[in-house]
């Protein structure tokens, strides 16, 4: 019964935190509209799996390493600010490049999944708050002694979250009246996720504090 309550308790609190908007929701969403519904979905999977590292690191102390050495939470904050707002940028400067012609699509589908699975991931794993915000969770409703099951139920459960969420993105702005208005409005559609993505990258860190 402790078990349950507790695995019902941390999908309660990390679903609230997947569903706030943020910049894994700006990719997701982007990627399924400008790209395609399967490409949205891949990066949909590469959010669950970076939650799915997320999740297990947290379960092997994450949460005291950082407390430990400050310094560690300092560089990834940093890392992954910078990284998150190359994102941006590089969203920013393709703004009027169109998309890629429908003749040559089918020859590189595998390679734009793939493609779309990692950026999901990177993008997932550039975030080093989702670490200490699973990691806080954790803390506050893991019970003291925990059976390998239950661990192994919290980590299905996460990548569940994250997975099916971002999928339910993916699917809804994929559908054909979201894509055209992107279509038709793609130069100033990118530039506004570009921006967000590149102020929430020095947000993050201007966030780091001098170890």
């Amino acid at each position: 019964m402790q078990e349950m309550t507790a695995l019902l308790s941390i999908g309660t609190a990390l679903a609230v935190g997947a569903a706030s908007p943020g910049p894994s929701f700006v990719m997701v969403a982007r990627t399924a509209i400008a790209a395609s519904r399967v490409e949205g979905i891949c990066a949909a999977l590469g959010m669950g799996v970076g939650g799915l590292v997320f999740a297990t690191a947290a379960l092997l102390g994450l949460h005291g390493l950082l407390l430990a050495i400050p310094s560690l939470y300092w560089v990834l904050k940093v890392v992954g600010g910078l990284y998150l707002a190359y994102l941006g940028l590089q969203i920013w400067l393709n703004a009027k490049k169109p998309l890629i012609s429908s003749e040559i699509e089918p020859i590189s589908a595998a390679t734009t999944t793939i493609r779309a699975f990692i950026l999901g991931l990177t993008t997932q794993l550039s975030n080093p708050k989702t670490a200490v915000v699973y990691a806080s969770v954790f803390a506050a409703f893991l019970p003291t002694e925990s059976s390998p099951v239950f661990n192994l139920s919290v980590a299905g459960l996460i990548f569940a979250i994250e997975t099916v969420w971002y999928t339910w993105v993916a699917l809804v702005l994929s559908s054909n009246i979201p894509r055209q208005a992107y279509l038709r409005y793609k130069a100033w559609l990118d530039r506004a996720a570009g921006g967000v993505m590149i102020a929430l990258g020095f947000k993050l860190v201007a966030s780091a504090e001098n170890p």
